[in-house]
C-alpha cells in the first residue's frame, strides 16, 4: 500500500464521526436558536425577541412546578432503584439455580420499550378491569393514576422497567471484584455483614455511581411511559419539564417556547451530570486506594 494511502486512511476512517457530531452540533446550535425567535405556527415570520422566550418560561409556575416533579421523580425512581438493584445483585450473586434462572428472567422488563410497558401497566392499573386491583383486592374504586396517586404509580413502573438494569450493572462489579480480601477476612471469622460493609461497598462504590449516574439522566430526561400513563395529568400532577416542552412545541405549536423548555432542561442535565461524574471520580479514586 502506498505512504500515502496509509496517512490518509484514518483521516478517511473519522470522516462518518466527523459528520455525526457536524449533524449532533448543527441540530444542537439550530435549537437554541429558535430560543431567541418568536417562531409558532400562529407567526410563521420569526422575529428576534431575544431573551423573552427565557423570561417567559422562568416566569411560568407551571415551569418550577415541572421542575419539581422531574426532580422528584429522578430522586425517588433513582433512589428506589438503586436500593433494589444492589439487593437483587448481591442476591443473584450467589450461584443457585433458582439465582442463576432469575437472573435470566431479570433482563425481560428492559427488552420492552418503555411505550409499550407504559401501555401494559395503564392497562394494569385500570380499576374496572385492572389485575392489579383483582389481585390485591382494592376493588373498582382505587385509581392508582388518581391525582394523589399518579405521581407513585409511574415512579413504580419506572423502578419495574429498571430496577434490572442497576441489579445487571452492579453484579457485574462484584463479580469482577478480587476474592483473595474476602478469603482472607473469612479465615479471620469475619461475618458477611462485616465484609459487606467494609470490602464489598467501597470497592462496589464505582459501579452503584455509575448506575446512578446514568438512571438519574434518564429520570430527568423522562417522557415516554410518563406521557403514556398519564399524559402529564391529572391536570399538572405529573407534568415534568419534557411533557411541558412537548405540549408547548407540539400541541400548541410555539417551538420557540419548547425549545427554551429544552434547552433550560439541558442545562440542567449538564450541571448534575457533571457534578455526578466529578463524585464518581473521586469514588473511583478511594476504590483504587489513592484517595480522594
Amino acid at each position: 500500500m502506498p505512504a500515502w494511502r496509509r496517512r490518509l486512511r484514518p483521516y478517511l476512517l473519522s470522516v462518518p464521526a466527523v459528520l455525526l457530531i457536524i449533524g449532533i452540533l448543527y441540530a444542537f446550535f439550530y435549537g437554541v436558536y429558535y430560543t431567541v425567535l418568536d417562531y409558532a405556527a400562529t407567526n410563521p415570520s420569526p422575529q428576534f425577541v431575544g431573551l423573552d422566550n427565557y423570561r417567559s418560561v422562568l416566569g411560568d409556575q407551571l415551569f418550577w412546578r415541572s421542575a419539581g416533579t422531574t426532580l422528584l421523580y429522578a430522586v425517588a425512581a433513582t433512589g428506589l432503584e438503586t436500593v433494589l438493584g444492589v439487593a437483587i445483585a448481591l442476591l443473584l450473586n450467589r450461584s443457585t439455580l433458582i439465582g442463576k434462572t432469575f437472573e435470566r428472567l431479570l433482563i425481560l422488563p428492559l427488552m420492552i420499550a418503555p411505550v409499550i410497558a407504559g401501555v401494559i401497566w395503564k392497562l394494569m392499573f385500570n380499576p374496572q378491569f385492572g389485575v392489579l386491583n383483582h389481585v390485591l383486592g382494592l376493588g373498582s374504586t382505587f385509581d392508582w393514576l388518581s391525582k394523589d396517586r399518579a405521581l407513585a404509580s409511574t415512579i413504580l413502573v419506572d423502578v419495574w422497567i429498571y430496577t434490572p438494569f442497576v441489579a445487571i450493572l452492579v453484579l457485574a462489579g462484584i463479580r469482577s471484584l478480587p476474592k483473595e480480601p474476602f478469603e482472607a477476612s473469612d479465615v479471620d471469622g469475619a461475618s458477611w455483614f462485616y465484609m459487606f460493609r467494609r470490602l464489598m461497598l467501597p470497592m462496589m462504590w464505582p459501579y452503584i455511581l455509575v448506575a446512578v449516574i446514568f438512571r438519574f439522566m434518564d429520570c430527568l430526561k423522562v417522557f415516554d411511559a410518563v406521557y403514556v400513563l398519564t399524559a402529564g395529568g391529572p391536570g399538572v400532577t405529573t407534568t415534568t419539564l419534557q411533557i411541558g416542552a412537548f405540549e408547548d412545541s407540539i400541541t400548541n405549536l410555539n417551538y420557540s417556547r419548547g425549545s427554551t423548555y429544552m434547552f433550560l432542561l439541558w442545562i440542567i442535565v449538564f450541571i448534575t451530570a457533571r457534578y455526578l461524574v466529578s463524585v464518581l471520580g473521586k469514588a473511583q479514586r478511594r476504590a483504587a486506594g489513592s484517595g480522594a
